[in-house]
Parts: structure tokens; C-alpha cells; sequence
């Protein structure tokens, strides 16, 4: 019992320790401000198949409520359909424009059709980037620090609620919560986030590992050559890993949230978290 208790602090010592030294090495002043429109709820639309049901039955409320979107959802048509308020991008990959066609035609289609105001929230050291791109004046651009940590829980919510800090961000969903807490939303819905990647992974006979991760968009030939390329040197233990990343990273948002009264509702058909309370969307 006691071997334990001692292994548990030292491990947490040490999360919290090295949490430290990301933070001050790594990290400057959130950029996320508050909700401009007095909103208290906001709509999460991820990019998991799931989202074409949630379009077709719930566009009311998809109308009605303000909106995030996040990563490739500018290419879609739908982005222009429900005009999102708010829009997340945290891959790295989305920053390299030259050479990637579909990176190039996302922020082409932000620059030239996006005629409403949208915030777009991305990783501090992204900002001069692309505000150097000249997206216009109804693009304001805002940025959060991309760096997560763990350790005692009181240094977690201290990170978390400077915006210094977050859960590991293994996906664009975790940013996007953390984010939609800092504006100061009090409910927050998800929607499109299945997760049920464990449901394509598979091992073929050069024991390469294919995981497919399916949106809602049909991904074109680039981006699966894209995904093949990444994916061809990792092994099944390091994917599986990465699952354990993201479905922690999410309780650990669910305590946050309710520390700072925010409620995140999981409305999702099917999704594979199972850190948030279950729900519809807002009629």
C-alpha cells in the first residue's frame, strides 16, 4: 500500500514537474477571448460521419445556435451553408500549404468566401503565419497554447484555466472544448465526434497497420495517400496508445469543465466517449 501511494506521487511530481517546464519554455499569453455575442451555448461540429445524420435531423438547430468547425470542414459545402461562428485548426499540417492541394484549397476558400465574421482559433506560434496569408477583414484570428500536460490536479486546473496549458491534444476536439470553456460558453454541445476508430483498425499481411479514421466529407485521393504515408511506419501499440491519449484527455476536460461551469453534452449518435453525459441538441 504503501509502494503504491509512493509511486503515485512520485509520478505526479514528475508529470507536474515536467508540466512546469513546458509551460515556461513553450508557452505565451492565450489569445482566446470571450464570446462576443453573449451566447451561453455552443454547437461543436466534428468531422465524424455521424455529422451528415446530425445536418439532416437537427438543421434547426444547427441554424439557431452558434457554431465551431474544425479542420477540413472549409472545403465542404456545408461550411457555407451554416456559416460557423468559430473555426479550429491545430495539425501542423494545415500551416504547410506549398505542396498539399488540399491545404492550399482550404485556405483559399477561407480568404475568398468566408463573408461573415469568424473567429479562427489556432496554436499561438501559427498566428504571424497566418495573418501574414491576408484573409480579410471578417477572419479575426486568435490563438491558444498547443501544449499539453498533466500532473496534480490543482496544477492541472492553474494550466488549464490560464490557457497555458491543456489535456494532451491527440485530436482537434480537445482544443476545440478547451477553447469553447475559455469564451465562456456554459453548455456546449459535440456532435460528428464517433470515435469509433477501433472499428476500422486492422492489420494487413506486411504487418502494416490501416487505420481508417472517416468524416463525413468524402476524403479525396490525396488525402488518403496522405493518411497511408503517415500511418506506414507506426505500430498497432502506438496507435492504440494514441486512442488512451484522447479518451483520457476527455475526463480530463469533463473535470475542468465542471470546475468552471461549464456543461459539455455529448450529442453524438454512437460516439465511443464516454466522458461526457449523453444528450440531444437544443431544439
Amino acid at each position: 500500500m504503501k509502494t503504491a501511494v509512493f509511486t503515485s506521487w512520485l509520478e505526479k511530481t514528475g508529470r507536474t514537474m515536467k508540466g512546469v517546464v513546458k509551460i515556461v519554455a513553450g508557452t505565451g499569453r492565450c489569445r482566446i477571448t470571450p464570446a462576443s455575442d453573449g451566447a451561453d451555448s455552443l454547437i461543436i461540429m466534428a468531422n465524424g460521419p455521424s455529422l451528415r445524420e446530425t445536418i439532416r435531423d437537427h438543421a434547426a438547430s444547427l441554424d439557431k445556435y452558434p457554431l465551431l468547425a474544425v479542420n477540413f470542414a472549409a472545403n465542404t459545402d456545408e461550411f457555407y451553408r451554416f456559416r460557423p461562428e468559430y473555426y479550429v485548426m491545430a495539425d501542423p499540417a494545415f500551416f504547410t500549404v506549398e505542396g498539399y492541394e488540399n491545404v492550399e484549397r482550404l485556405w483559399q476558400n477561407i480568404r475568398r468566401r468566408v463573408d461573415w465574421p469568424m473567429r479562427l482559433l489556432i496554436p499561438l506560434k501559427m498566428m504571424k503565419r497566418v495573418k501574414a496569408m491576408g484573409l480579410g477583414a471578417n477572419i479575426t484570428v486568435e490563438g491558444f497554447n498547443m501544449v499539453g500536460v498533466e500532473g496534480y490536479e490543482w496544477f492541472e486546473n492553474l494550466a488549464y484555466g490560464s490557457g497555458r496549458a491543456m489535456p494532451r491534444p491527440r485530436n482537434v476536439l480537445i482544443p476545440s472544448l478547451m477553447c469553447a470553456i475559455k469564451m465562456g460558453f456554459k453548455t456546449v454541445y459535440v456532435t460528428g465526434a464517433d470515435h469509433s476508430w477501433t472499428r476500422t483498425l486492422e492489420v494487413d499481411d506486411n504487418n502494416t497497420v490501416v487505420s481508417v479514421q472517416p468524416h463525413y466529407y468524402e476524403d479525396n485521393k490525396e488525402e488518403h495517400q496522405r493518411s497511408a504515408t503517415i500511418y506506414k511506419d507506426i505500430r498497432i501499440h502506438q496507435i492504440i496508445h494514441s486512442f488512451y491519449v484522447a479518451f483520457r484527455a476527455y475526463h480530463l476536460i469533463e473535470r475542468f469543465a465542471r470546475r468552471a461551469g461549464c456543461r459539455i453534452i455529448n450529442s453524438t449518435p454512437g460516439s465511443f466517449i464516454d466522458a461526457f453525459p449523453r444528450g440531444p441538441l437544443p431544439e
